[in-house]
């Protein structure tokens, strides 16, 4: 009964000194002592160094009587490099840098001294555990270590707290994060809850109610039949080699488009926006050809492409260069010019500004406007199919409806919607690998 009285007063010694501290004084009583409980007392003698540069990065110091000095590695760049640690002073945070594992300064007691030590990863550990508050404390670290120790702000960046992220993480290892975030997340739930309303309406409008509006249409379990049956009614399911030919035919002329339209569109969407000039002469017209509906460029683009498929490719990339255009012109545009002029105090040149700050900074706007570029293809190539097109989902949708077979309709829009979203993905999954750092962002504020 003494040996835990004394191990909890112990305990209450230790939370009280936390609490004079400036990284733990407005942490919760809960935490505190959560804290506490991984502190080990210490005590030095006058003259005794507590640890040199270079020396492991292992422990966090808390000072609870006596005095040391700390002197700061010339390396640093700190304003005062010495400073004297009294009771409340905390110590010995290298650790809780990023990319440091040693120690930067030299601490020697000055008086006889006693101290609590931290194991810096065992307060990771238990302030991830608590990513709120921790977060907290660790930007307090921050400001100590700036205000208090002098440190640079390019130095003084603590690791993070999410969970197993951080700054070093591997491209695998982020997107997999990401992935863990997004499953434990209410998302993927209510997606899967979306889809069920939908085909449950789909089924109980047509085959159940029978309502005025939806009685023609094919039924969710017609459809569903036609789709999965070896011998379909109407010729197109799963099993026929048809149907795979036209949806590979699709997808070839949208890529031939969407490379056009990525290639000139955001060239010319990059002019737009660094180039005044350029954007006076160019952008009236630009502006004046982009609401042109697609089918009434159908019989121009007969007249002009002898071939029949580079017309409907034509067609597809068409409505696909102005979004992405638009986009990457506004993206050149939404750049702070604080940006360009640091850039020019800093001596960079206009191409080196253009390569290091205009292209990286228009990105998130350029890949935005390539995954609506990329669904704009697949319903103008639907369109130019519908009225030039030999094969194709497009002309797949058309003929079922001159046909009257309605089922058909529906597996040609539905095969359309699966397609047309693996091939967004895969833009957007692109846009992550080129744009890393927005990632880690995202992934570091749990989005």
């Amino acid at each position: 009964m003494e040996a835990a009285a004394t191990a909890n007063g112990a305990g209450d010694d230790a939370a009280a000194l936390l609490r004079e501290t400036t990284p733990f004084g407005e942490a919760s009583g809960a935490l505190l002592a959560r804290i506490a409980r991984l502190a080990r007392p210490a005590r030095y003698g006058a003259g005794t160094r507590l640890y040199s540069p270079d020396d492991p990065a292992d422990d966090i110091f808390v000072v609870a009587s006596g005095r040391v000095e700390h002197v700061l590695d010339p390396q640093i760049g700190a304003r005062e490099a010495v400073k004297r640690v009294t009771r409340g002073g905390v110590f010995g945070w290298t650790g809780l840098l990023l990319g440091q594992e040693h120690r930067m300064a030299t601490v020697t007691a000055l008086e006889p001294t006693q101290v609590l030590r931290i194991n810096t990863e065992e307060l990771i550990r238990l302030l991830s555990s608590e990513p709120q508050e921790g977060e907290h404390v660790m930007e307090r670290f921050v400001s100590m270590i700036q205000r208090e120790f002098t440190v640079p702000a390019l130095l003084a960046r603590v690791r993070r707290l999410s969970g197993p992220l951080t700054e070093e993480m591997s491209t695998a290892s982020l997107t997999m994060y990401r992935m863990s975030l997004w499953l434990k997340s209410p998302r993927p739930y209510l997606m899967f809850i979306g889809f069920a309303l939908f085909l449950g309406f789909w089924y109980l409008a047509v085959e159940i109610w029978r309502l005025p509006r939806f009685r023609e249409m094919p039924g969710l379990t017609v459809v569903v039949k036609e789709w999965l049956s070896p011998n379909p009614t109407y010729g197109l399911s799963l099993y026929t080699e048809e149907y795979y030919q036209h949806i590979l035919v699709s997808i070839w002329r949208v890529t031939k488009a969407f490379f056009l339209a990525t290639v000139l569109g955001v060239t010319f969407g990059l002019l737009l926006g660094w180039s005044r000039a350029f954007k006076e002469y160019v952008f009236p017209v630009f502006e004046m050809l982009r609401p042109i509906p697609i089918l009434a460029w159908v019989p121009l683009a007969i007249v002009m492409f002898i071939a029949t498929e580079s017309a409907v490719v034509y067609l597809a990339f068409l409505a696909s260069f102005f979004a992405t255009a638009l986009n990457t012109m506004l993206g050149v545009e939404s750049i702070d010019e604080s940006y360009i002029r640091a850039a020019d105090c800093l001596g960079a040149n206009r191409r080196q500004v253009f390569r290091h700050v205009i292209l990286p900074g228009a990105l998130p706007f350029i890949f935005t406007g390539l995954q609506i570029s990329i669904g704009v293809s697949w319903f103008s190539l639907v369109a130019a199919e519908m009225v030039s097109g030999q094969y194709g989902l497009g002309y797949v949708i058309n003929t079922s409806y001159v046909m009257v077979r309605y089922p058909t309709i529906v597996i040609g829009m539905v095969t359309l919607g699966i397609v047309g979203y693996i091939t967004s993905a895969m833009v957007r999954i692109a846009g992550d690998y080129m744009m890393e750092w927005r990632v880690r962002e995202l992934a570091l504020s749990e989005r």
